[in-house]
């Protein structure tokens, strides 16, 4: 699991019919914790499917791969990345 900002939404004019009903969503991942509140972040951009209802500069916690599937199983769906939470705070020590 990667944290990431959002920075915008992807609208799709033609899709595969398993993502129809997607809300896709541009975050930026957080390449080190001492950027974090930084913007732009700098990172690797990935659209990912948004299951949280998040907003532009929200940060989240994606995730990538497989996992990023599991919440709609059975159903198949063609995922490389998902937003799985909606980070309200980090604390670090």
């Amino acid at each position: 699991m990667k944290i990431a900002r959002t920075i915008g939404t992807v609208t799709l004019s033609r899709s595969h019919p398993s993502m129809e009903s997607a809300n896709l969503r541009c975050v930026e991942l957080v390449d080190t914790v001492e950027r974090i509140h930084e913007e732009p972040l700098g990172g690797e951009t990935i659209v990912a499917w948004d299951l949280c209802s998040t907003g532009v500069g929200d940060l989240v916690a994606l995730a990538e791969g497989p996992e990023s599937a599991q919440p709609f199983r059975p159903d198949i769906k063609p995922l490389d990345a998902s937003i799985v939470a909606l980070l309200d705070h980090i604390e670090l020590n």
